[in-house]
């Protein structure tokens, strides 16, 4: 039989504050906190003050981070303080490390400062490459960059097991709790620290996103409403979760948070249908085991189309089952919006009930009876879908 995957540790920061009690009192009382004016036209959810000495004691680890990693580092520190796993060599040795990575941040003065001299540049190649060997860390290669969240989480909090690191956006943070989850369930993890983050407080970020016509504009909507204006909007955001073998857990003395019981992935074209199609597939595997009455969905979905409608109207289809999109209150934050949506999934099966809807969505729906199973989906903004199941931990 598989092994059992319990979540004994959660660490999340976001627009709503840090760790799960701030998230859960937050999401009880629903108050978005978009920002409209600080990168207008743009809708951003810029991340809660964080205190990052309490996590990063070294002011020189801090400053050879860039902010996402950061958050990151900042995040993981809080679930291995959940978990009762922070300081403890012995199973920080044995913890295994999955990260979820962007492709890290740009010197956007330096950015600037090299445009602004090619137009006077007598050799504009010369130029350029002087200012390349001059001006950029060699460590900022490209390809290097999201595994600088691992080194650091191992720099400052002394994890040394395994590491691996994804890229790819919503999919590296759904494929990286899948590894982690089925790595247990096989036999070869019995502690895994699994996560990502997130800076949207960027302009070249947001540059980016808007050469693909991907960023919510002008006004803050609820996720299921935009689809006049569609778009999402960026979320600076961490979020760890530890998980752990259930003999493992309790050889120890762990008390479980919740039961991560599935995660499955998929990653299909947006073709009209093609996402509906590959939430059906996902959903027919874990369907059996829902019990509508006592179950919820927490939908990562991100509110550009037409991927949001299809959801949408695949989540509609289900009437027995509540449902809430998470995007509305803390925003997108790409790779680390799944494992995000996992922790507060847990953090909704252990209160046995679900926060109310977000700004009275015609697709959320009030929901009385005790909550004792979540449905996570993501689907991703241009690719990438997930989902999972998680449980209370009986």
């Amino acid at each position: 039989m598989p092994a059992e995957a319990w979540i004994t540790g959660i660490g999340i920061v976001s627009c709503l504050g840090e760790g799960p009690d701030a998230h859960w009192q937050a999401l009880l009382h629903p108050q978005p906190s978009a920002d409209i004016t600080r990168f207008a036209p743009y809708v951003i959810h810029p991340l809660a003050p964080v205190e990052f000495d309490k996590q990063i004691p070294k002011k020189g680890d801090q400053r050879q981070m860039e902010p996402w990693q950061r958050i990151g580092t900042y995040a993981a520190g809080l679930a291995l303080e959940s978990s009762k796993v922070k300081g403890d060599s012995g199973l920080l040795a044995r913890t295994d490390m999955i990260v979820a990575g962007g492709g890290g941040e740009r010197d956007t003065e330096v950015d600037a400062s090299i445009m602004s001299g090619l137009r006077q540049a007598a050799d504009p190649d010369v130029f350029i490459n002087e200012r390349l060997m001059s001006d950029l860390r060699p460590t900022l290669f490209l390809a290097q960059l999201s595994n600088l969240l691992a080194g650091n989480i191992s720099i400052v909090h002394g994890v040394t097991g395994s590491s691996r690191t994804f890229m790819g956006e919503e999919a590296a943070g759904i494929d990286a709790v899948r590894i982690a989850a089925s790595r247990i369930a096989a036999g070869q993890s019995k502690l895994a620290l699994v996560g990502g983050a997130h800076n949207a407080e960027r302009k070249d970020l947001l540059l980016l996103y808007e050469f693909g016509g991907f960023v919510l504009k002008k006004e803050y909507r609820p996720v299921w409403s935009r689809r006049e204006n569609p778009g999402f909007a960026p979320a600076s955001l961490g979020a760890f979760l530890v998980l752990e073998e259930r003999g493992h857990a309790e050889a120890r003395g762990a008390e479980p948070l919740a039961r991560l019981s599935a995660v499955l992935s998929g990653r299909t074209s947006r073709d009209a249908g093609a996402v509906a199609d590959s939430l059906r597939r996902m959903w027919n595997n874990v369907e059996t085991r829902l019990q509508p009455a006592h179950c919820a969905v927490l939908s990562g979905a991100t509110g550009t189309e037409p991927a949001t409608s299809e959801e949408a109207g695949f989540l509609a289809a289900q009437p027995d089952v509540a449902v809430r999109a998470t995007g509305s209150m803390i925003g997108h934050g790409m790779e680390a919006q799944f494992p995000m949506n996992i922790a507060l999934g847990a953090l909704a099966v252990r209160r046995g009930i679900l926060f109310p809807p977000c700004n009275g969505a015609q697709v959320e729906r009030a929901m009385d009876g005790a909550l004792s199973q979540v449905v996570v989906t993501g689907i991703g903004h241009w690719r990438g879908e997930g989902l999972a199941l998680v449980e209370a931990a009986r």
